[in-house]
This record gives structure tokens, C-alpha cells and sequence, in this order.
């Protein structure tokens, strides 16, 4: 690739009409680990977080506050775990897992309005947010290549 070449505008970036609603249907479909960890926090109401991991991963440690709903079980069980009209947040185990993504198709077919949470589990506990096991709930020193050290947040 010669030094007047560019790998980043070699497709041109998408025009401004097209990419505000590419990026605010990003918004409308997903969260990150902050701002759920933000919410939960503040005892936002009708936010529910959902654990869609089997039993074996729950108890290894899960997202203190939220509640397991493996996503087999979703259309069977959904109406005694989800308050009618609460949004739903679901999480797998990471990013490089699309159980949440499953599992957040599973709850927009029952008509839950729903958001997938990035990073999944694997990112809260790199964040150094509240990790439940039956043991109690723990936090691990954040992962300076995903959180800041000082911080809970990236202010972003």
C-alpha cells in the first residue's frame, strides 16, 4: 500500500444521514457494561438483566443484580422472570459469543422490548464490577486494557 493510499477511506465513510441512523439503531438495539452497571446501581425500575448461560456458568459467577434465564427456557419461562413492559438486558459470556444475541431474539419475539449488553460477562468482571457467586459478591481489579484503574467508567 503506497503512503498516498488508505485502508480507512479506501470505502468512504457512509454519508451523515445514513450513519445517524446506523449508529442510533446501534443504541436502540445494545448497552455496555457501564451503563447497565450504572443502572443497576441506581435501582432504575423496569431494567431487568437476564443471565441467558446455563447452570454450571451462573454459578462460576454472574452479574450481582441480575437474574438466570437460560435462553432454552426463555418462551417457557419469561412471563414469571420479566415484568410486563420492563426492558430486557441480556448477557452470554462474551464478546466472542452470541448466546445474548439468541437470547435477545427469543424475548423481541415475545414482544419485550430488549438491548443485548456488549461485552457480555466477561467484560463486567474485567471492569472490576460486582461479581455473585454463592459465596457472595466480589469485585476484581479492573483490566487496564478495558477499564480505567481509578475509575468505574470510561466517562465516554
Amino acid at each position: 500500500m503506497s503512503a498516498a493510499s488508505s485502508a480507512v477511506t479506501a470505502v468512504p465513510a457512509a454519508e451523515s444521514t445514513t450513519a445517524i441512523a446506523h449508529f442510533a439503531a446501534r443504541l436502540a438495539f445494545e448497552t455496555d457494561v457501564s451503563d447497565v452497571a450504572a443502572d443497576l446501581a441506581a435501582g432504575v425500575p423496569d431494567v431487568v438483566v437476564v443471565d441467558t448461560r446455563g447452570v454450571q456458568a451462573w454459578l462460576q459467577g454472574h452479574v450481582a443484580g441480575a437474574v438466570h434465564l437460560p435462553t432454552g427456557e426463555i418462551a417457557a419461562r419469561a412471563a414469571e422472570v420479566v415484568p410486563t413492559g420492563a426492558t430486557v438486558v441480556t448477557y452470554c459470556w462474551g464478546p466472542g459469543c452470541n448466546g445474548a444475541t439468541r437470547a435477545a431474539l427469543e424475548f423481541a419475539r415475545l414482544g419485550h422490548p430488549v438491548k443485548e449488553m456488549i461485552g457480555g460477562f466477561e467484560y463486567w468482571a474485567r471492569e472490576g464490577l460486582p461479581v455473585e457467586t454463592s459465596e457472595g459478591v466480589s469485585r476484581r481489579a479492573p483490566d487496564p486494557l478495558t477499564a480505567p484503574v481509578l475509575g468505574v467508567s470510561c466517562a465516554c
